[in-house]
């Protein structure tokens, strides 16, 4: 950035000591140059920075205060390559208690595992679980901490339960008092919005609040929308201080540096996931157990005649138990596709047809992951994909007008 300047400062010296004498046409074809110059080195200085990187907003708030932390591998200050725990450590800032969400704090248990406590080994601080039997902290978990912080890479999907840990953290420091700081961090599929509504009586922890599949939204909007809506119990409110990113909007391309989970391991199957997802609620595999997940889908049961790729899942990291495990399965290889601005349940269709409409296709897991009945019982109905994304639509409606009293980026 300082070369930037540099050379941008020493090239407008030269047009103006060029434009000394010249004609007022010179001068002006100079003064547009000028101008352009300024231009472009504002450009080179537009970078996003997500809020771990804003240092300057967020260190003020924690000094002389003793800190929690909900963090995983993704919370990294991207200008620095540092853990955001290491350096808020090095920042000699007062860290008691490090939080954990599904994955770990390091980002390596299975989906649906349940994460043990633990000491982390580089720092020392104790880490508590907030996947298994303690979703929700206790008081006593709380207890001794000011200000709680709140960085995770979310990816806009509504069965992606690091938002219902946040909800559950918001929850917490609600009833005890204690400010929640979240560092925001881009929403990869936060352009768009899509899906079914979750309905009040299927809620659980892979779905909590009435949003559609594809929420479109930041943590730190989410957030806002939680408090807004009044979702937390009893409408309690949580105070909460959002530090916005810089340079972003919600049609902002941004690849992930970090695998959010380890079942998502690049930007195709993070594109993907909310339409595959739903494969997790069926007899067909989503790619666990190989280094495709979420870009790959098959079963043994599929005929190889329409579903011609095969592979055959093992035990790798993220999924010590895959479904298939050693058997060859039939389907499609979908990592040539398109980036999606929409649900597909193209391919959920399709599989259902090839298993022979059975009605072991689907299990009890994928009336949660849809949020509805409805999803399961229009498929076996016969309704093209049009047809169901058609039933939707109202509800996106409402659902927009809603999400967009909480946006902080347009």
């Amino acid at each position: 950035m300082k070369l930037s300047f540099f050379k941008s400062t020493f090239l407008l010296f030269l047009f103006i000591a060029f434009s000394c004498g010249s004609s007022s046409e010179t001068k002006a074809k100079n003064q547009d140059s000028i101008n352009q110059i300024k231009q472009d080195s504002i450009i080179e200085d537009f970078t996003l920075k997500v809020g771990a990187d804003r240092s300057d907003k967020y260190l003020p708030l924690l000094k002389n205060k003793k800190v929690g932390i909900v963090a995983n591998q993704t919370s990294m200050l991207s200008e620095e390559n540092i853990h955001l725990v290491d350096f808020l450590v090095e920042q000699d800032i007062q860290l008691i208690k490090v939080f954990a969400p599904e994955h770990g704090f390091r980002g390596k248990a299975d989906a649906g595992e349940i994460v043990k406590d633990g000491i982390d080994t580089k720092t020392g601080l104790p880490i508590l679980s907030l996947y298994g039997k303690n979703k929700k902290p206790s008081p006593k978990h709380l207890e001794g901490i000011d200000v709680m912080i709140f960085d995770i890479q979310d990816v806009g999907a509504r069965f992606y339960t690091y938002i219902s840990t946040l909800h559950y953290m918001m929850e917490a420091c609600a009833e005890q008092n204690i400010p929640l700081i979240i560092m925001d961090r881009p929403n990869p599929n936060g352009h768009y919005i899509d899906g079914p509504m979750l309905e009040k009586e299927h809620k659980s922890f892979v779905g909590m609040h009435p949003i559609p599949v594809v929420h479109g939204m930041t943590i730190g909007e989410y957030a806002q929308m939680i408090n807004g809506q009044g979702w937390l119990e009893n409408k309690i409110k949580c105070e909460i201080s959002v530090i916005e990113m810089t340079n972003y909007n919600h049609k902002t391309e941004y690849s992930l540096p970090i695998k959010p989970s380890p079942n998502l391991p690049n930007d195709v199957s993070i594109n993907l996931y909310p339409s595959l997802c739903f494969f997790e609620g069926t007899i067909v595999s989503a790619g666990r157990g190989t280094d495709k997940q979420f870009q790959i889908f098959g079963a043994p049961q599929l005929p190889e005649k329409y579903f011609p790729y095969t592979f055959t899942p093992e035990a790798n990291e993220g999924a010590k138990y895959p479904k298939f495990k050693g058997e060859l399965c039939n389907g499609l290889d979908l990592r040539e596709a398109r980036k999606y601005s929409t649900l597909n349940l193209e391919w959920l269709i399709e599989a259902y047809v090839g298993y022979g409409k059975k009605p072991d296709f689907f299990n009890k897991f994928f009336t949660k992951l849809a949020g509805t009945k409805k999803l399961q019982e229009q498929i076996v109905k016969g309704y093209t994909f049009r047809d169901i994304r058609a039933t939707w639509l109202n509800d996106l409606e409402t659902y927009d007008r809603m999400r967009n009293q909480y946006l902080l980026y347009k």
